[in-house]
């Protein structure tokens, strides 16, 4: 029942009202609202209406009226519903009231909807009223009634391809039912949107065609002469006519019916580092297709031309190369590494490379000149020039290698070796003569080489008239000798230059190492600029070098090797180039052929190779009985790929902190710098950890579990050890750095020394260079002034590719008075005459330093004072040292024995007491 009216009327009836509901208060809320069992929706994603059927009503049989507050009596709508309840967990879902007394209500999505992510939802709803009383506190629930709602989808994805690319092969002239499928998907959730209608061939005038279940297959038969490889781009689409998002890429490959190749070859082949030999073509066979061979030749390239200068070498200074080798002494290096000692190639160009050779560029505006004295001026006697050069056709001035030619004034060429128009030409003017005749200047020889833009070794012998070319260890004749007039008379000094040739056009010396090209005006100081690389540059006068050093020089320490079965090593011919980098097989029996090639291999020498790709190439020849219808095998290419060597780590040791007596350091054998010096070269490797403790619990889980690292000590040469001085030069009047030249020499070692140290050079092992440093030993005849000295060690392998660490030596010098001084003027002093020596004793430290004589000659009562005061400080000062030596004694007892942290000679610390002072 619903009360309508004005005010008027409530007023007139509320006192009679207001009685009847106090009497039937009890019975206003006792019933509970009803709605439906089951209700049924459908929401589209990304919409939060919900469409209910049937609609969300509750109904209640209650009276309308309520309690307020103070028991006034209050006019309501009859049935009224405060809410409704949903149950259940994470439900996306809301139902609101949208009418209290009509109970209406609706059911919305809280958040928006993904019908990818879930379809259907159900849950529960219940219905509650206002409740009876002022606080509505006994409130009535309806029943639950479960509702279902299904989530539409709207067509937002697009169709995926499963795969980002097909690839098929099919043999040519024949027509397939199906030669692929290709398959998308679409992440939609509906049938409708999910599923792929269509596929379409998008790539024009192709002979293929794809039916709507992604199948493609060829619309006519295919020549492999006609086309290799097909690329087709594929699209698809959905039901709902979305495309797919992005086309896929389809190659299909023609493949002959039989081709004659070579099968089971691996394109990349590993090689680590000292493992010796590695065979390349393990499970290699040559395809014929079936034809009748009757012989087969094949050609195996290595590739090493990018590879230091031509291949891998060993990367030791030139000179340490020779003296491997076996080249006689007196070598000069006119291209050495820049070091402190040799530093006039600092402001070249290099490829600042370790692992492989260092070589020097010149770009056509750079040469250096070579310090005077480095080579004898006169070249009489038989000589050797040997260098490594890499020079492309360039232009068609000259080009200068090396030259000799005048400091000043004339600008005469002694003798130079440079390039002009891919020849190689040596000049060489004789000396001044009794018979002023024609004699031969200039050698010329026409080499390819010269010009091919790779590395080469050329070595030039000469011994007067005679001049003979090695190239890459093969033996040129010059093509053309021309003469000329031995050279005037004069006493003009002259320069040798690297890179370009001398000429004096100002008349001012200049000392730049580096000499630039003016690009405009002025007079040059070089000519004839050299554009290539050099290395290895050397001059050896007084002995020729033999073909048994120049192969040594050249040869290569990477190659193919082949180790030729028993059973097949009569059937098959295997023939190698001088350097190894390739080789040729020839046989007739296939079998046979193959065996030969399995056993074929890559050796690399070197402990620690140059890492990197060694380009492959098989080249195959064929012969058939018949030649009309012989087969033709194509090139197998491949690389070998030199893996990084574990680079070693060279650590030096020893007794760092140490001191010595004066009177050792001014003896004839001096103080020993290393007695204890040890090396040690370790490498580092990464082990694979146990399979207990990969399988132990919570092994996986540990962000600080790591990867076991071993420390493994190896054995290796080194070539060069430098000690130098820290702080001051030496100073060559009063101290200096020896060593045993008989035990370097014994050693096949060198030495040369300066005033910032000295440099040992000489490839050798770790243990000759040991038993070397510990021979050095450094000499002060001054050591009044000297309180300590600190020099520094190290060593490097490869021409420094690999460098110790800086051993840092420093040694102390331990003054004491003299004992013999003293005795001598207690037995010659004459009264009060002679000077008196007065020693200071520093207590505090190590050291007893003597200090200066002075000269009087004092009255009776003057001397009688200066003797009493003198013993009185002797005794106390005797005294103290007394105390301090038994605090000493004591404190070593306490240390049992304990290593101390210098090793102190103090045997010489003497104090002599003269009676008669």
């Amino acid at each position: 029942m619903r009360f309508r009216g004005n005010k008027r009327f409530a007023s007139a009836v509320g006192l009679v009202l207001g009685l009847l509901f106090a009497v039937e208060a009890a019975k206003v809320n006792k019933h509970k609202p009803w709605i439906e069992t089951t209700y049924h929706g459908i929401v589209t994603e990304n919409d939060d209406k919900v469409l209910l059927d049937p609609p969300l009503i509750a109904l209640d049989k209650d009276a309308p009226l309520r309690y307020a507050e103070s028991f006034e009596v209050t006019l309501t709508e009859e049935g009224e519903i405060c809410g409704f309840r949903i149950h259940g967990q994470n439900v996306p879902f809301e139902a609101v009231v949208l009418d209290k007394s009509t109970g209406e209500g609706v059911i919305r999505a809280k958040d928006k909807l993904d019908c990818e992510l879930q379809k259907e939802h159900t849950f529960t709803i219940q219905a509650y009223d206002c409740g009876e009383g002022p606080d509505g506190a006994n409130m009535k629930k309806s029943h639950k009634a479960t509702v279902h709602i299904q989530v539409n989808d709207i067509n937002e994805y697009s169709p995926v391809f499963k795969e980002k690319s097909y690839k098929a092969t099919v043999i040519e002239g024949k027509k397939y039912d199906s030669i692929l499928k290709v398959e998308a998907v679409d992440a939609d959730c509906s049938f409708q949107f999910s599923q792929i209608c269509n596929y379409e061939i998008v790539t024009p005038d192709v002979p293929f065609t794809i039916d709507k279940d992604g199948f493609i297959k060829n619309t006519e038969k295919l020549s492999y002469g006609k086309e290799h490889m097909y690329k087709l781009t594929v699209t698809a689409y959905d039901c709902g006519k979305n495309r797919a998002s992005e086309d896929v890429l389809v190659k299909i490959s023609v493949k002959p019916t039989c081709k004659p190749s070579w099968q089971g070859f691996n394109k990349r082949i590993e090689y680590e580092p000292g493992t010796g030999s590695l065979a390349l073509f393990p499970s290699m066979h040559l395809e014929t297709c079936d034809e009748p061979i009757t012989s087969i030749r094949a050609s195996i390239e290595l590739e090493t031309n990018h590879i230091g200068k031509g291949c891998d070498r060993d990367t030791y200074s030139e000179k340490s190369l020779h003296k491997l080798c076996g080249a006689s002494s007196g070598t000069v290096e006119l291209l050495p590494a820049p070091s402190s000692s040799a530093n006039w190639t600092v402001g070249l160009p290099t490829d600042n490379g370790h692992d492989s050779d260092q070589v020097f560029e010149f770009n056509g505006t750079q040469a250096i000149k070579v310090p005077d004295g480095m080579v004898s001026t006169s070249l009489k006697e038989p000589f050797t020039i040997s260098v490594w050069m890499r020079h492309g056709p360039g232009a068609h001035e000259k080009e200068t290698i090396l030259c000799n030619s005048d400091k000043t004034e004339m600008n005469r060429h002694h003798y130079s070796l440079y390039v002009h128009n891919c020849r190689l030409i040596l000049l060489l003017r004789q000396d001044p003569s009794e018979a002023e005749n024609y004699k031969p200047a200039e050698f010329h020889w026409k080499l390819d080489q010269v010009c091919d833009k790779e590395w080469h070794h050329y070595v030039l012998n000469v011994e007067f008239p005679t001049v003979s070319l090695f190239v890459d260890g093969t033996t040129f004749e010059p093509f053309l000798v021309t003469e000329d007039y031995p050279l005037h008379a004069s006493k003009i000094e002259t320069q040798l230059t690297i890179g370009a040739c001398w000429q004096d056009n100002s008349g001012h010396d200049n000392d730049t190492e580096t000499v630039s090209e003016p690009t405009s005006g002025g007079n040059a100081r070089m000519a004839q600029f050299f554009r290539g690389n050099l290395a290895g540059l050397m001059i050896r006068s007084g002995k020729l070098e033999n073909k048994k050093v120049i192969d040594c020089l050249y040869t290569c320490k990477e190659g193919l090797d082949v180790q030729l079965p028993e059973e097949v090593a009569s059937a098959v011919k295997v023939e190698f180039n001088p350097n190894q980098s390739s080789l040729t097989v020839e046989g007739d029996d296939i079998d046979a052929f193959d065996k030969v090639m399995q056993h074929i291999s890559y050796l690399n020498s070197r402990q620690f190779p140059t890492p990197g790709i060694r380009h492959l190439r098989i080249s195959t020849t064929v012969k058939c009985f018949n030649e009309e219808s012989c087969v033709t095998v194509p090139d197998a290419e491949g690389y070998v790929m030199v893996l990084q060597p574990e680079e070693p780590k060279i650590s030096l040791s020893g007794i760092d902190h140490f001191a010595r007596s004066a009177a050792e350091f001014e003896s004839q054998e001096g103080v020993t710098l290393f007695p204890e010096l040890r090396i040690v070269s370790t490498i580092t490797r990464e082990v694979e950890a146990d399979a207990e403790s990969e399988t132990a619990e919570g092994a996986d889980d540990d962000p600080t579990v790591q990867e076991t690292v071993v420390s493994e000590e190896i054995m290796h040469n080194l070539d060069t050890c430098e000690v130098t001085v820290v702080g001051d030069e030496l100073d060559g009047e009063h101290e200096s750095l020896e060593v045993d030249m008989s035990q370097l020499q014994q050693h096949g070692l060198e030495m040369s020394s300066s005033n910032l140290g000295l440099v040992i050079t000489g490839v050798n092992t770790m243990a000759n260079y040991e038993q070397v440093l510990h021979l050095i030993r450094y000499k002060n005849w001054h050591t009044e002034a000297l309180f300590d000295r600190k020099f520094k060690l190290v060593c490097s392998e490869l021409n420094g590719r690999y460098i110790s660490n800086d051993f840092k030596v420093e040694v102390n010098v331990i003054h004491t008075a003299s004992p013999v001084e003293h005795a001598n003027n207690a037995m010659v002093q004459p009264n009060f005459i002679n000077p008196v020596h007065h020693a200071s004793v520093d207590l505090s430290g190590h050291n007893l330093v003597n200090a200066h004589q002075a000269s009087v000659v004092p009255s009776a009562a003057t001397i009688v004072i200066v003797v009493c005061v003198s013993f009185l400080v002797f005794m106390i000062i005797l005294g103290v040292f007394r105390i301090r030596a038994a605090h000493q004694r004591t404190m070593r007892d306490q240390e049992n024995g304990k290593e101390n942290e210098m090793d102190w000679d103090d045997s010489a610390l003497t104090i002599t007491v003269n009676p008669m002072e």
